[in-house]
């Protein structure tokens, strides 16, 4: 046989073609340099699909029987790394069928009856995120913990809130990290829904019409868990809808970890000094000895731009394609792989150098002193004696003013000089005025009142099972 038979041989459509393709075209249009990582995918899938063409009668038993084994025989190979990727055969999906015919003969010629590589692949990324979306999932619960269990040791550690990045109120260290709690748990309800709609087996839409085979794709569905079945072979084939919605949830997780990570910056920063991380998250500086700088929080925020960018890219792929399949989303599977490794990664970094934390309850406290944080606290109490809101809110804006003056916080002016500012301070405003006080009065659901924030910590702990 002449090197260009071999050549055609090693192509799906060769019959048709009178010269074989470039080596450039090859390295170019071969994607087996990245999908060979759907190979686990690829042959459940194979195996569900041989299995159900020989309860229909489609193959002979002998010929499930000697798939059966020729991809048990690929499943080990590939484990021990002793099968070889070939470019010549594009993907992962052509690799391993060339190897099961030469492991099984005609039998592995067999297995590709009644389906395309177009349905093939859409299976396979699916099965494939299906896994990792599950193994996200348990990683989300870590971070989750990690944070409540920080919280719970801190319901009474007072800390300046923010608005605009000027003291705001007081709140407790405790409900600052719960609101990232909240944030994640709506992350881990957007990830179960994904899920959803992922597990739907496209498998059985051939190459865009469906086939003339009388198959089972119920079956097949049972076989590999999936929950339902794409109902048009057009779509089953042509949209990553799915991979896009994926990429969606993962941005949004990445931006809620963008702003715990920017915050984790500066809280250890000598302007803040709140926390310290501990030295296996920080780096040294190769020319300031002083220097720990806090890397792996720094790098959790930039990797939220990676993340989204890949959403942008998917979406601006599919955006312009006709139906059906179109080479295009060979490009869908580098982001979606880049996307689940950054993000598994990112989460499990996250959640350990949040278990190791240094709390500094002195700044925290002596910064929400320094911002005249009990300010709405006073404008409260005169309205709870009659004072209208506005009116309540310019006395104490004077007071404040006078604070200002004197460098003086509102718990530490004279009370004369308060009541001097309008006659229903009386003599027990001081008590509202300090930041323990302030936590106390927030005691609505949601707040920042230690026994609410315990409540928040029940209620997460019973969610997240620990």
């Amino acid at each position: 046989m002449s090197g260009n038979q071999l050549d055609k041989k090693s192509q799906a459509w060769s019959a048709l073609f009178s010269e074989p393709m470039s080596e450039l075209v090859k390295r170019y249009t071969a994607s087996v340099g990245f999908d060979q990582r759907l190979w686990r995918a690829d042959i459940q899938g194979s195996l569900a699909h041989a299995g159900m063409l020989a309860a229909q009668g489609i193959i002979h038993q002998t010929d499930l029987v000697d798939i059966q084994r020729g991809l048990d025989q690929i499943t080990q190979d590939i484990e021990e790394g002793r099968f070889e990727w070939k470019l010549e055969l594009e993907d992962v999906h052509l690799n391993i069928e060339a190897r099961l015919t030469q492991l099984v003969g005609d039998a592995g010629k067999r297995l590709h009856t009644g389906r395309s590589r177009n349905d093939q692949v859409a299976t396979d990324v699916r099965l494939w995120l299906r896994g990792e979306i599950d193994a996200l999932a348990l990683l989300l619960v870590d971070l989750q913990r990690a944070l409540v269990d920080v919280a719970a040791t801190n319901t009474d550690t007072v800390m300046p809130g923010f608005t605009h990045l000027q003291v705001a109120q007081p709140v407790s260290f405790a409900h600052h990290l719960l609101a990232y709690v909240e944030m994640f748990s709506r992350d881990a309800e957007r990830l179960a829904d994904v899920r959803k709609r992922c597990n739907r087996l496209p498998l059985g839409a051939a190459a865009l019409a469906g086939t003339s085979y009388p198959l089972d794709r119920e079956a097949v569905a049972r076989a590999l868990g999936f929950e339902g079945l794409c109902e048009n072979s057009l779509d089953a084939v042509s949209d990553r809808d799915f991979a896009i919605e994926f990429l969606s949830f993962a941005s949004i997780t990445m931006v809620h970890v963008s702003r715990m990570a920017e915050e984790l910056v500066l809280w250890m920063s000598q302007n803040f000094g709140f926390i310290d991380l501990a030295d296996r998250y920080c780096t040294g500086s190769s020319i300031m000895p002083q220097k720990r700088n806090p890397d792996v929080a720094e790098l959790a925020r930039g990797k939220s731009g990676r993340v989204i960018g890949h959403l942008m890219g998917l979406i601006t792929l599919m955006k312009g394609q006709p139906l059906a399949y179109n080479k295009d989303n060979q490009e869908d599977k580098e982001p979606l792989f880049d996307t689940v490794d950054t993000l598994a990664a990112t989460l499990r970094i996250l959640a350990e150098m949040i278990a190791g934390i240094q709390v500094k309850p002195a700044a925290m406290e002596a910064a929400a002193r320094r911002g005249y944080a009990t300010a709405t606290d006073l404008a409260d109490y005169l309205v709870k004696k009659g004072l209208p809101f506005r009116d309540a809110h310019e006395v104490v804006a004077h007071a404040v003013k006078l604070g200002l003056q004197r460098g003086l916080d509102l718990a530490e002016l004279p009370l004369a000089e308060l009541q001097s500012l309008h006659p229903l301070i009386a003599d027990d405003a001081p008590s509202v005025l300090t930041l323990r006080g302030s936590l106390e009065a927030r005691h609505v659901r949601g707040g920042t009142a230690p026994t609410q924030v315990m409540a928040q910590i029940a209620r997460h702990r019973a969610r997240l099972g620990g």
